[in-house]
């Protein structure tokens, strides 16, 4: 027998999703839509907004579009009813704080740990820009105005604005920008200047692994290595881009008979175990020098980063033993 009558109780989510429509200004105009959807979109798993942008759920000015579509100035873009983060959520990304080595309101270049992904994907949660965002949720803008490797440290330029980030990309496509980095590599390099140019072709192992190879049906590329110092059984060098081609560095040099120290892709094992049981647990590759125009003023900028400790003690230590 029921003492009181049943009642159904309806829990509402205090920030239950609903369709959205967001007016392109001039400042998001020229990014791909998925990238904008992943500002705008923040919490939402990656794969549920490629997902939204496949099925029609996104549209722009009420017409499908694909993920690499980019954005104009007055596009109204349909974002449906994903589920976005409760306020009381834990913060999915945390915070990050990097070295700032130069900053004004278009552009910003940090100093990269190795070992820290420029950005979240192939099996990483969040990197670099995600940390950042974290970091100053108020930043109308902040995008990658390039990469570099995981295990590579150095200098990272981010643009603050849109503008900044288009100018920055013709600069570097045009060769309008100078990038220099110092590895270590295995071997007595000879020449004091040297041009390497083999083309370079993306391809994937059994296992799924992204790599690179020399290979006459790949993409152009040029890397100019000059000598800096002889260690013996190793030469620190600096290598200069003059294209900006996925482990370019790495497999020029590798490709030439001189594999990076520490590189677990292109470089021998028993050379990362060697330098690792002597502290160096990452590839000695570090992006030390940016020389480029500033994207508004076009006021000249040189910056530099210090090669880090664990591979200023590695250079020491061979110049004491002279292997």
């Amino acid at each position: 027998m029921l003492l009181f009558p049943m009642r159904k109780i309806v829990v509402q989510s205090p920030q239950a999703p609903s369709v959205r429509f967001v007016e392109i200004d001039a400042e998001q105009a020229g990014q791909r839509i998925d990238n904008f959807l992943l500002r705008e979109c923040k919490g939402v798993p990656k794969s549920h907004l490629y997902k939204a942008i496949r099925s029609g759920e996104v549209r722009v000015n009420k017409g499908r579009i694909a993920a690499d579509y980019r954005l104009a100035a007055g596009d109204l873009v349909r974002v449906p009813p994903l589920r976005l983060p409760h306020p009381g959520e834990p913060r999915r990304v945390p915070a990050g704080s990097f070295p700032i080595i130069y900053e004004d309101e278009a552009l910003l270049v940090l100093d990269k740990p190795a070992g820290v992904a420029v950005h979240g994907g192939s099996g990483v949660s969040f990197g670099v820009i995600e940390q950042l965002r974290a970091a100053r949720p108020d930043a109308r803008l902040l995008e990658l105005v390039h990469r570099l490797d995981r295990e590579t440290s150095g200098l990272l330029m981010v643009a603050k604005q849109r503008k900044s980030l288009l100018r920055l990309h013709d600069m570097l496509r045009e060769g309008g920008g100078r990038k220099h980095y110092q590895a270590l590599v295995v071997g007595d390099w000879v020449n004091d200047r040297q041009h390497l140019r083999q083309p370079l072709l993306k391809w994937l192992t059994a296992g799924g692994e992204r790599r690179v190879k020399v290979d006459s049906q790949g993409k152009a590329a040029h890397t100019i290595i000059t000598l800096r110092q002889r260690y013996g059984r190793y030469t620190l060098v600096g290598a200069e881009l003059r294209t900006g081609r996925t482990h370019q560095i790495r497999v020029h040099l590798a490709s030439a008979g001189y594999p990076i120290v520490g590189d677990e892709k292109y470089g021998p094992d028993d050379v990362r175990g060697e330098f690792a049981r002597l502290g160096l647990r990452r590839m000695f590759l570090h992006a030390g020098q940016l020389d480029i125009p500033h994207p508004v003023s076009g006021e000249p900028l040189s910056l530099q980063s210090p090669l880090p400790p664990e591979c200023v003690a590695i250079l020491r230590y061979l110049e004491g033993s002279k292997q």
